[in-house]
């Protein structure tokens, strides 16, 4: 093994044998909008609640790529599902009902 002088932390490693391609799959089926969303924020930075909570879509997206679904649905918790990301989308996401279904294929109950 080389030693370049610099490491991951601990935290900050992603483990990609871990992402769940059948959960993926999954909402995908319900919105196929999953696969098109592409992660530019446009969402966040017009977020009322994100102002005064953590809610981020974008990142809840990224964190389904890099196997933490638990860190994606707290990104959406204070989701208030208003709809004013839906509004400006550039790729015309139904942000709403992708919420919706993260929430309901990565919720353990």
């Amino acid at each position: 093994m080389v030693d370049f002088g610099f490491g991951l932390v601990p935290s900050s490693r992603i483990n990609l044998d871990s992402f769940d391609k059948d959960k993926y799959e999954e909402l995908v089926s319900m919105e196929p909008d999953a696969r098109i969303c592409m992660a530019c924020g446009t969402c966040t930075a017009v977020c009322t609640a994100g102002k005064f909570v953590h809610t981020s879509l974008r990142e809840a997206i990224e964190d389904i790529f890099n196997a933490k679904p638990d860190n994606a649905l707290a990104d959406l918790k204070a989701c208030q599902l208003c709809g004013k990301c839906s509004m400006v989308c550039p790729r015309g996401i139904n942000t709403r009902h992708l919420i919706m279904s993260i929430n309901k294929v990565y919720s353990d109950k």
